[in-house]
């Protein structure tokens, strides 16, 4: 098997999660959470009020999206070469900057639709040197893959659930500007935690080129039809369902329900994710993609309850049945992916896999406008449901995808070298050779 690991070895570690690396990672990643799942909303409703329409909504996201998928697989190489902290840390100021910039201007008069979708670009471009490291840093920070992606998963939905219930009543009561304000608030909370873990020292390879890096990461990423199978699958429900279903369902849902619903809607998206990661944390199916798959049944909901645009209560009971689904699919997905790929290419391999899986979006988002008023939006949401189900389906009729088994237990750990101090608090995962969005 390519890429397989050796024995495991090395000193014991700790079985508590709640380790202070962990706790710091964790702060971090759930407090940027609260802030991205804002944007959204903030965006939607802001470019609305500009006069910029679903076109508008669809070319910021876009440009945000397509910077991010461009440039992730050079984020995962340098995260590779170098090490994902500093880069991780160095976006997150960057990012602060950006939406900073955005909030004062929102602030203090109209922007110009250029000056969105250039803070949407940059932001895009520092987001993808920030995530790569997200997937590689679990593993060190955490001994138990399975259950710090469901802690995680459950507190991002706890996240996701604020943020746009936060950004739905701002938006409502203040202004769009508040929101990004806040966002570039936790993007400072989040660099500040990163800086401060405390992570085994870093050995990188750097004999090879950059090209030769790439070259490595994709063929490790082909080798595995399981990965590849699921990138494909995404590619479809990026174009239909995940590129349009925020423009779309803003405009449905605010038309229907008034401005503060859509935030009400995310949320509740955001509630049904903690539902699926807490049961994830206890349910580790054999086959974990199989699994996966049977959850994903239960997307389309949200982008059926998208097009209907029934009374409040029904809308928010379908975002939040799909979000469960969601949510438990993703602990799967990622758990899948760090204990199946080789460590020192995870960042690389990684990388490709989420440029591949949300490649397609930004074409969705651009395409949302213009097929809407061709097709009509409620139809065109309809379509995205047929779609999303469709995905699902295929997950479960693919041989390599439902027949992956879960790496055994007792070989899922490998303990790196830690400082006789004790400084460093943390393992890696051993990784055999042989998935989003998130």
């Amino acid at each position: 098997m390519p890429g397989a690991s050796g024995p495991v070895e090395g000193r014991a570690l700790p079985s508590r999660l709640w380790t202070p690396n962990f706790g710091l990672y964790f702060t971090a990643r759930v407090v940027s959470q609260v802030g991205d799942t804002m944007i959204p909303v903030a965006t939607a409703v802001a470019m609305l009020s500009l006069g910029y329409g679903v076109s508008g909504i669809g070319f910021t996201l876009g440009a945000w999206m397509g910077a991010y998928a461009l440039f992730v697989v050079f984020g995962g190489v340098l995260a590779d070469r170098f090490h994902a902290r500093p880069m991780m840390v160095g976006a997150d100021a960057a990012r602060f900057l950006v939406q900073g910039s955005l909030a004062v201007y929102l602030w203090l008069g109209h922007p110009p639709l250029w000056f969105m979708i250039t803070g949407a670009v940059v932001g895009g471009i520092a987001t993808a040197a920030f995530q790569p490291g997200t997937s590689s840093l679990v593993p060190q920070v955490a001994a138990d893959a399975q259950q710090a992606n469901g802690v995680l998963r459950v507190s991002e939905g706890f996240a996701s659930m604020a943020g746009p219930a936060v950004a739905g009543s701002l938006v409502a009561a203040v202004s769009p500007g508040w929101a990004f304000g806040i966002d570039a608030l936790t993007f400072a909370i989040s660099g500040a935690c990163m800086l401060a873990l405390r992570l085994p020292p870093f050995l990188p390879d750097r004999s090879a080129s950059t090209l030769a890096n790439l070259r490595t990461g994709w063929e490790e990423f082909r080798s595995r039809s399981w990965m590849w199978g699921v990138i494909l699958i995404w590619w479809v429900l990026g174009v239909l369902v995940w590129g349009p279903i925020t423009p779309l369902g803003a405009v449905s849902i605010i038309h229907a329900h008034g401005r503060a619903a859509f935030g009400y809607a995310e949320a509740a998206f955001g509630a049904g994710c903690i539902v699926g990661g807490i049961v994830a944390i206890r349910v580790r199916p054999a086959r974990p993609l199989l699994g996966g798959g049977i959850a994903m049944l239960l997307f389309p909901l949200m982008p059926l309850a998208a097009a209907l645009a029934p009374a409040l209560p029904l809308l928010l009971l379908g975002y939040a049945v799909s979000g469960a689904g969601w949510a438990f699919w993703g602990v799967q997905w990622a758990t899948t992916v760090q204990t199946q790929i080789p460590e020192d290419r995870l960042n690389r391999v990684a990388a490709y896999q989420v440029a591949g899986s949300i490649l397609a979006v930004p074409l969705g988002q651009v395409i949302a406008g213009p097929a809407s008023s061709l097709f009509g939006l409620h139809r065109f949401l309809l379509v995205a449901t047929a779609a999303a189900l469709g995905c699902a389906v295929a997950l479960l009729a693919s041989p390599p995808i439902r027949r992956l088994r879960r790496v055994a237990a007792t070989a899922e750990v490998r303990v790196t070298h830690l400082p006789a101090d004790g400084a460093a608090d943390g393992a890696h995962l051993k990784r055999q050779g042989s998935d989003s969005a998130q």
